[in-house]
């Protein structure tokens, strides 16, 4: 039940709208002035203020002012008389939620007090919803072990709140929307929208009028005005995935809102001003595109002010087992997985083409396939288990006058060793022996390997 305050200096009326209002069931309280009024709210909570602007000991914009001083997010509706309309649309322009026209009816009072619950309520999700988003892809959130990916962070958390132009470089999968999503929640604009675009998936024909909008008639289908993403991302972030895929003729007027900050709709001769960041990524050597004239040089000039470039998992040292770890407790509510150690060393030796996508993807599918609570390498796909086994490290050179049993076997774990980058299970299966046979070998030796 939503509680109400009511002030009108009017007894007949206040009394008549209160009792409406309670009929409504609303939880009411009547005052005939506006220092009572403001006496009452600051003794009782509400949800919402009722308000002549026409009283003699204080006016309604006065009772305005001071409750909002108090709270900025309660229900304010002031009532009017049909000669002050202007008093009370200078009133929403200060604060009021809305206002009533002398006379009203009770379905036109409770429409407006409905109204204004509704658009707060809106107000309220979308605070909610912006605080769980900043949380959710708070830098913190994003983790590692690696010092280069570390470094990338760092990075990424400096420029956040800055307007400068970012291009985050890197292999499909290795987080680049994670990135920017991080850099705009971030940022002062994180209040405003982040708009994403795909540049490959939308095709050729489309993508000029999705980027800037066209107006109607500007091409067969087009049967209204439209905006474009750039629109749509007016004062927030627009993130350009996979930049290096867009054709040369959208290349040229994305330069142009860069330098000019302003859009063109297809088929209009106006200009529309837009304040926008933009964030790009790619997963090509957009120099090396830009010397073979397959993109503009200046438009990368413009994007590369800061590059970010995020380094494939195959070289991100320590963050397997972590990520595995942190994808385990996203994907495994009902069941508390455990990973054999050779799971590790096998994943951690793995070449992760599609990366963190990959692993990901991989973590969710033994949660949901494997019957126990224990992960095993038997529970790996068979191209990733497999991957090991083909591999052949081994480059044994014999020199001329040769090499005793003694030495050769000697020989032939060290630099299985050094190929496992000194991982004993790694190791004891590139050679195809129990690791426990290993370790006696090892010992009998006299291989202490660092």
């Amino acid at each position: 039940m939503y509680s109400v305050l009511l002030i009108d200096d009017d007894m007949s009326l206040s009394r008549v709208l209160g009792y409406q209002l309670e009929q409504s069931g609303f939880d009411v309280v009547v005052v005939n002035s506006g220092k009572d009024g403001l006496e009452q709210f600051k003794e009782k909570s509400f949800d919402i203020v009722v308000t002549d602007i026409q009283m003699p000991d204080m006016s309604g914009i006065e009772v305005l002012g001071e409750i909002r001083k108090i709270d900025v997010n309660i229900v304010i509706i002031l009532i009017t008389a049909y000669g002050s309309v202007d008093n009370a649309i200078e009133a929403c322009r200060l604060g009021a939620d809305d206002y009533l026209t002398k006379p009203f009816g009770q379905e036109q009072l409770l429409f407006v007090i409905e109204k204004a619950m509704r658009l707060r309520e809106l107000q309220s999700d979308n605070t909610k919803l912006r605080r769980e988003l900043k949380g959710k892809h708070n830098f913190s959130n994003l983790v590692t072990n690696n010092s280069e990916m570390e470094s990338v962070l760092e990075m990424a958390g400096q420029i956040a709140d800055s307007e400068t132009t970012t291009l985050i470089l890197g292999e499909s999968g290795t987080g680049k929307e994670l990135i920017a999503k991080a850099v705009h929640y971030n940022s002062s604009r994180a209040k405003k929208p982040l708009i994403t675009v795909n540049c490959p998936s939308i095709p050729d024909n489309l993508l000029e009028s999705e980027l800037f909008g066209h107006v109607r008639g500007s091409f067969t289908g087009a049967i209204r005005d439209r905006k474009g993403k750039f629109e749509m991302a007016n004062g927030g972030t627009i993130f350009l995935d996979e930049i290096g895929d867009l054709r040369e003729t959208v290349q040229a007027k994305l330069l142009r809102v860069l330098q000019e900050q302003e859009i063109e709709r297809l088929g209009d001769s106006k200009t529309t001003k837009v304040n926008v960041r933009i964030i790009a990524a790619t997963n090509k050597d957009l120099w090396q595109l830009s010397q073979t004239g397959k993109f503009r040089e200046d438009l990368y000039y413009r994007l590369s002010v800061i590059p970010i470039t995020i380094p494939p998992l195959r070289d991100r040292s320590g963050d397997v087992p972590i990520l595995i770890n942190h994808f385990l407790k996203k994907y495994s509510r009902s069941k508390n997985f455990k990973i054999d150690s050779e799971v590790f060393d096998i994943l951690d030796h793995y070449s992760w083409p599609g990366n963190i996508r990959e692993l990901e993807n991989l973590v969710q599918r033994l949660v949901t396939l494997t019957k126990g609570e224990l992960i095993t390498s038997s529970d790996l796909p068979g191209h990733i288990r497999s991957s090991e086994a083909n591999l052949n490290p081994l480059s044994l050179k014999i020199p001329a006058d040769g090499l005793s049993l003694h030495e050769v076997e000697e020989k032939l774990i060290r630099e299985t060793l050094q190929k496992a980058n000194g991982n004993q299970s790694k190791a004891a299966r590139l050679l195809k022996i129990p690791r426990h046979v290993l370790l006696y070998r090892l010992k009998k030796l006299g291989i202490v390997h660092q």
